[in-house]
């Protein structure tokens, strides 16, 4: 594995693209950015759609049903849906890209947040309500959705029907008791989509469906899985993330959600992707359990050529944790998502990357070929080390993506935003294939996406649990060394060491990129908790230092690899 850093010093950025990389996201629990592109309005969805499937008739076996009255019916089976989904796709990067015109309903345009809050879906109108294990409930649009998605079902009988916009499917409270009539009269015979939708089922217990899913915002979405709560987000695509150029934001313009039978625990969800280079589908299939899983099919098409390609992009917050060396006005010791990025390579080496919020951006590459798995992870699951009973950071999911099939040669990207709040998703990571994806050329690619906790079930080895960072200067010592030297504690975890005994020699292999190492010890830590690494380092000028730790027993590793960098303008 080759590991190469970068930093905004050496990479020159405007400040359009810094805000178009620091993603907000709103505290009514959505995830779009009000930079990121939205999915276009479906006015005339039903006409267009009928029209593209017609094209596509001959390659695809679909038939079409007539029908006088929107929303239009066709049939095609799900197993041939991603199929003619490809094909449109592949017709629409064909094409000059149209992008998304915002609502034209002024009432709709100017909803503000107090509003959009409180408009509630009614549950009872849920699609599939009491029908089967799943049930969907829709997002309003507006506030900052103002190019609503087309949704449509596929029933049993492989009908396709759209959802068009109902205000019947909403109460509107409080502040936004007067915008129903409003709404309804500029409605007219318009046919609008829906900003998103989530998805239910009975996850923590058989008497209510949780949320398992939302789809909502450019090409975002979220998964929880059993006793967890809202946090990391995953996209569809990452395009030119952190590129001076500025970042592209595709979006997913319509979706098809695929009926289940009444007792099945998975439900299959199709989506059109697009944006000004690429189009593309996508086939997922939601499975939650002990974890909530979803198995993803993706193939896009280029439009033009793609600088940077990002895929199974993972989106989430660091503010501040244990390893931050700045000062925040904060009574809640830490304040993040996730607190680390977790890889696995092809030979099973398992490498931990404590996230920062940097002074500057920084960029890490991490290569590479054919990895066995990647995520970032809330690996801290202590209610004492957040304080947060809001919040719940500490019950944060952790996301996992496993590559299926033969992914090549690439790296593992891990991006870092310097931020002032936690309202900003900071952190980006996604699998950045050596390819190159060219105009007129297509890639594919299969992966799954799990939720867990601390830890992934396929690692054995001893992890890192926690990271600390202090002055290298003694107690009262007169001439302190430069507030760059810094002394590091990290301490590793796992049932193969906790049990060791304190007799026994840990080595602890650590290598730097530059600068120089200085007391390092190894020691068992109290009541069978682990062990811990202490050392000093000493930076060479203004170098970043790359640092990898892991734990040998003798000649075996018996730990992950603890992979950090410190930058010595960190200390202010």
């Amino acid at each position: 594995m080759k590991t190469l850093t970068q930093r905004a010093l050496h990479l020159p950025m405007n400040r359009k693209t810094l805000v178009g990389i620091l993603l907000s996201v709103c505290a009514c629990n959505v995830i779009a950015a009000q930079e990121s592109t939205e999915p276009e309005v479906a006015a005339d969805v039903a006409t267009k759609q009928v029209a593209d499937l017609k094209t596509e008739k001959k390659q695809t076996d679909v038939t079409e049903i007539q029908s006088d009255t929107q929303p239009t019916l066709f049939t095609v089976s799900s197993e041939k849906l991603f199929d003619v989904i490809s094909a449109r796709a592949k017709q629409l990067a064909a094409n000059e890209y149209i992008p998304p015109q915002d609502i034209a309903i002024e009432a709709l345009q100017s909803i503000n947040y107090q509003d959009y809050r409180a408009i509630r879906f009614r549950q009872e109108q849920a699609i599939w309500k009491d029908e089967c294990l799943y049930e969907v409930q829709l997002f309003h649009p507006g506030f900052l959705y103002k190019n609503p998605v087309t949704i449509n079902t596929v029933n049993s009988d492989a009908h396709v029907k759209s959802v068009p916009f109902k205000t019947d499917f909403y109460r509107y409270d409080a502040t936004a008791a007067p915008l129903e009539q409003e709404i309804t009269a500029a409605l007219g015979n318009t046919q609008l989509g829906h900003a998103g939708f989530r998805v239910h089922f009975p996850l923590n217990n058989t008497q209510y469906k949780d949320e398992v899913a939302v789809f909502q915002g450019a090409s975002y979405f979220r998964l929880v899985g059993p006793d967890q709560v809202y946090g990391i987000s995953a996209r569809g695509l990452a395009i030119d993330t952190a590129l001076s150029s500025g970042e592209e934001f595709p979006v997913f313009k319509e979706f098809w959600l695929v009926k289940p039978k009444a007792e099945d625990t998975n439900i299959v969800i199709y989506a059109l992707l697009d944006s000004p280079s690429v189009a593309g589908a996508y086939r997922f299939e939601i499975s939650p359990s002990t974890q909530t899983e979803i198995n993803t099919q993706m193939k896009i098409f280029a439009r033009k050529d793609i600088k940077k390609l990002g895929i199974a992009p993972l989106t989430s917050m660091f503010y501040h944790g244990e390893n931050s060396t700045k000062f925040f006005d904060d009574y809640r010791p830490e304040v993040h998502d996730s607190d680390g990025l977790l890889i696995q390579s092809t030979d099973n080496q398992w490498v931990w990357r404590a996230l920062n919020n940097p002074q500057q951006l920084s960029v890490t590459a991490f290569s590479y070929t054919n990895p066995k798995g990647f995520g970032l992870a809330q690996r801290d699951r202590e209610f004492n080390n957040y304080l947060d009973t809001e919040a719940h950071y500490h019950a944060r999911p952790s996301f996992w993506v496993k590559p299926i099939g033969d992914w090549g040669k690439g790296h593992v990207e891990l991006v870092e935003i310097p931020t002032d709040t936690e309202t900003n998703d900071n952190i980006v990571s996604y699998w950045v294939p050596e390819k190159p994806l060219k105009a007129g050329e297509s890639m594919s690619f299969n992966y799954s996406l799990e939720t867990f906790n601390s830890t992934v079930a396929e690692q054995s080895k001893a992890s890192v649990l926690r990271t600390r960072i202090g002055s290298a200067a003694l107690p009262g010592e007169q001439n302190p060394p430069p507030k760059s030297h810094r002394q590091f504690t990290v301490d590793f975890t796992g049932e193969n060491i906790n049990q060791l005994s304190a007799d026994l020699i840990l080595q602890a292999n650590l290598e730097l990129s530059s600068g120089t190492v200085s007391d390092k010890t190894v020691q068992q830590l109290p009541n069978n908790q682990g062990w811990r690494v202490a050392f000093k380092i000493a930076p060479e000028g203004d170098k970043p230092v790359d640092m990898r730790l892991s734990l040998k027993l003798r000649d075996k590793e018996i730990s992950e690899v603890w992979s950090y960098v410190w930058y010595p303008n960190d200390i202010q």
